[in-house]
């Protein structure tokens, strides 16, 4: 078949790589370069599947409870919020809105003394901005309103004060009362009537109350610290409470759920980074494990690289037949590493399942971890980065062994043989 001068180095490089005459040891030396490179690049774009999977999991089920976006009044608390409900109610992405009232508190039981987020909401419209009516397990979210002063605890928060559905607590709120005998903070006795839990950190910190509840023990009377709303689409929340602070103007400030968890979800960004980069040094030794391999491919064909040199063959086409042969390498690992890593990660909890099934154990025991099978979502932006990554690092270990080889003098190879 003919071919252009300007493809001789690719196909010599093609040559070499699939040679079968080529040194045995070299064949093997070449197998393990592409083998490690296949299971860098696989296990690479797994892990970062099942960190995807997790971030998924904590965000869905905290977003559950918190909602898409806040507002606030930029002094002080929201006097006429009412006005301010039926000033947003028209809005074409607000699902739901509801008033909120909330604070630091300590609640002792007769056992223990816990801090904890206390939430006082309004039982009516709560279910239009969280779920958190479905997480009940124990007692009805609905008895916040028919039990005075009812409070609903996250499932770790009563176990570790040891109390359930029944039981009577003290709160008390960094607030301060003053009475004939001195300033003392003030507390209230509330009994639990119900337990949440979502599977995530919220459930050993947050506590939720009856909006009404919830301004007598902070003396707010009618005031609220704020609205909680829900939007229709979650992802364009940031634009769409942008379009609401635009609506409101002055005097007030709305967050979404980007910037009210930001810290969390930052975490576990940085978190994904820094895995990545720790398993990217995986491909990197499968990558420069080419350099041992070009570097015996051109020890082996000093003779051919002396022939075509006397032929007139420059030395860039020189070292492109050696890149050539190193990317090719590179090019099949990480096509078998992409598709291995695929696969694994669009079916690991099945594997999981199968795993656990197999030897008679729980890897995940929901008793222990809030999940129990492991998560996994597979982003087609992360195998693109894998994948260059991979191939950027085989280009640069390919580099200095194909330098090495135009520096190889004819003459004197030729002379011996």
């Amino acid at each position: 078949m003919p071919f252009s001068t300007d493809q001789l180095p690719l196909f010599i490089g093609l040559r070499y790589s699939f040679s079968r005459q080529r040194n045995r040891f070299i064949g093997v030396v070449s197998m393990v370069s592409l083998l490690g490179m296949a299971i860098g690049v696989a296990s690479l774009i797994t892990v970062l599947s099942v960190m995807n999977g997790f971030a998924g999991e904590l965000r869905n089920r905290i977003l559950s409870l918190v909602a898409h976006a806040e507002v606030r009044a930029e002094t002080g608390n929201l006097q006429d919020w009412r006005a301010l409900v039926e000033q947003l109610s028209g809005h074409p992405e607000l699902e739901g809105i509801a008033p909120f009232v909330e604070s630091k508190a300590l609640l002792a039981s007769r056992r223990q003394v816990r801090g904890a987020h206390i939430i006082a909401v309004d039982v009516a419209r709560e279910a239009s901005v969280s779920s958190v009516v479905e997480h009940i397990t124990r007692g009805s979210f609905a008895d916040l309103e028919r039990q005075p002063y009812g409070i609903v605890l996250g499932s770790l928060l009563a176990r570790s004060l040891g109390v359930s559905v029944g039981d009577n607590l003290e709160i008390t709120v960094p607030r301060l009362i003053l009475t004939p005998l001195g300033t003392f903070p003030r507390s209230k006795r509330f009994t639990v009537v119900g337990i949440f839990e979502v599977g995530a950190q919220l459930d050993g910190s947050h506590a939720y109350l009856a909006l009404n509840s919830g301004q007598k023990l902070l003396s707010l009377a009618d005031r609220v610290h704020g609205l909680r709303l829900h939007f229709s689409d979650l992802y364009q929340s940031a634009s769409t409470a942008a379009a609401i602070a635009e609506q409101l103007g002055a005097g007030y400030r709305v967050r979404d759920w980007q910037q009210t968890q930001r810290s969390l979800f930052s975490a576990v960004r940085m978190e994904k980074n820094m895995i990545g980069v720790l398993l990217l040094s995986v491909v990197a030794v499968a990558a420069f494990n080419i350099i041992s391999t070009l570097t015996m491919a051109i020890t082996d064909k000093r003779g051919d690289i002396a022939v075509l040199r006397t032929m007139g063959i420059r030395a860039s086409r020189v070292m492109a037949i050696f890149v050539a042969q190193g990317l090719v390498l590179a090019i099949i690992g990480i096509s078998l590493g992409v598709c291995a890593g695929v696969l694994l990660a669009l079916n690991i909890s099945e594997i999981t399942l199968f795993l656990e099934q197999l030897l008679g154990v729980k890897l995940f025991n929901p008793d222990v971890y809030f999940i129990s099978i492991l998560p996994s979502e597979l982003q087609w932006s992360d195998v693109t980065v894998i994948s260059l990554s991979a191939l950027g690092l085989s280009l640069l270990a390919t580099l200095l062994p194909a330098w090495r080889a135009t520096r190889i003098a004819p003459a004197e190879v030729l002379r011996y043989e």
